[in-house]
């Protein structure tokens, strides 16, 4: 049995026997919640304790994995400045539709009282622009880690990173190789501890269903067609860039896209995609091999669009399922967080990259993290579209890449 289909069946059966208390024996559910709880409490422990080191890691390694490739050439720094642009537009309108779409509906109650009853307390937003400011840049780097506070601790891994891209080639590899053995080890620690993924959800689902009864389902129902309809959006917008700033005809553009499309639908994999994305790249659409082959591998590497999109949709639902408002600080630092981290994290499998990528903006939004390992259990549902649009913003990217690179020709070359 699959790694999905075992954290499915251990969310299935959380959920079955959760009801079922909820609907005939609420009391002993309560009970049996109280029981369990800890034990699932225990695992999510084991995996937060290992996000400090891996996005420190994850940062400074994705730094210079991206210095690295900006210096191979003008196409490569097209391509890196692309990427950046793309993912922040990307996080900006998930920051700004998620909320709006779930402000439309009203939080059950329960749902709300079920969540804070396994997870943290949720920290109130206090102090204004000033504090907010303040709390960007860490008086104590090692403080801001014990107190697993992920904004200041990224701020200063990125002031590490660009500081070792200053340093000489031989000091930098070694850094930069210790801190991607780090990354490596601890989602091996990931794994290990995705081994009791089945029972660790379903401690904490029975938990949360025996407390929320049906509402549950309710919320979970609405957080997969949250990320759908954004994944969806997304798709549609990173076409008409294509369109706009790419200079692709619609139905050229479409008769490249859909066959990649098809194949990221059936792989569910970027990287199982990009032989697909080359050839329709460039014997469909007609980009050069030299745009082609060195942007669509870099971005495999460097480039996830659907990841700020499903942090900052899966904080904005455990908000609005708390009745927490999120402020704009807080969502500008989840999106500018969310742009940092995915490009670090491209690459890690599966449950892990959702666990160890949608802790760190969590918790720097400043929300309970407790919810995340059963969203994780659904998160399978819409990971269709999660595919179809990385493999999207791949070629969308791609084809502005070429026409910024036409342009240039143009520029410099009359006779181009």
């Amino acid at each position: 049995m699959s790694q999905t289909a075992r954290v499915l069946a251990g969310l299935a059966g959380g959920i079955l026997i959760g009801l079922l208390l909820a609907w005939q024996a609420p009391e002993l559910g309560l009970r049996i919640a109280a029981v369990v709880e800890p034990f699932g409490k225990l695992w999510l422990n084991a995996l937060q304790m290992t996000v400090v080191p891996l996005v420190f890691a994850l940062v400074v390694v994705g730094i210079n994995q991206a210095s690295d490739a900006a210096h191979s050439g003008r196409v490569a720094r097209q391509a890196i400045a692309s990427f950046v642009v793309l993912l922040a537009a990307a996080g900006t309108m998930t920051a700004l539709l998620a909320p709006l779409a779930l402000a439309q509906l009203t939080p059950d109650p329960a749902v709300a009282a079920a969540l804070r009853g396994h997870g943290e307390p949720v920290a109130a937003a206090t102090g204004g622009w000033a504090e907010a400011l303040l709390a960007l840049i860490p008086g104590n780097a090692l403080a801001a880690a014990a107190a697993s506070a992920m904004l200041p601790l990224v701020s200063f891994a990125l002031f590490f990173g660009f500081a070792l891209t200053r340093l000489d080639a031989a000091p930098r590899a070694q850094v930069v190789g210790l801190l991607k053995a780090i990354s490596d080890a601890m989602i091996v620690i990931v794994h290990w501890v995705l081994l009791a993924a089945p029972l660790g959800i379903f401690a904490l689902v029975l938990a949360l269903a025996a407390r929320a009864g049906p509402a549950m389902l309710q919320a979970l129902g609405l957080y997969i067609l949250l990320e759908c309809a954004l994944y969806a959006l997304a798709v549609v917008l990173l076409i008409a860039v294509a369109v706009t700033l790419g200079k692709r005809r619609f139905r050229h553009f479409m008769s490249g896209l859909v066959p990649v499309q098809a194949v990221a639908a059936s792989t569910q994999s970027s990287l199982a995609t990009l032989p697909a994305m080359l050839d329709s790249a460039q014997h469909r659409l007609g980009i050069p091999a030299r745009v082609s082959g060195l942007v669509l591998p870099m971005a495999v590497s460097l480039f996830r669009i659907a990841s700020p999109i499903q942090y900052l949709a899966t904080a904005s639902f455990i908000a609005w399922a708390l009745g927490v408002e999120l402020t704009a600080a807080q969502l500008a630092a989840g999106v500018a967080l969310s742009v940092l981290v995915s490009m670090g994290s491209v690459g890690l499998p599966g449950q892990a990259i959702f666990l160890a990528t949608n802790l760190p903006v969590t918790s720097a939004m400043g929300l309970p993290i407790a919810p995340l390992p059963v969203l994780m259990a659904v998160d399978a549902i819409p990971d269709v579209l999660a595919t179809v649009g990385n493999v999207t913003a791949d070629m969308t990217a791609t084809a502005v890449v070429d026409a910024r690179s036409g342009d240039a020709r143009a520029a410099t070359d009359p006779t181009a």
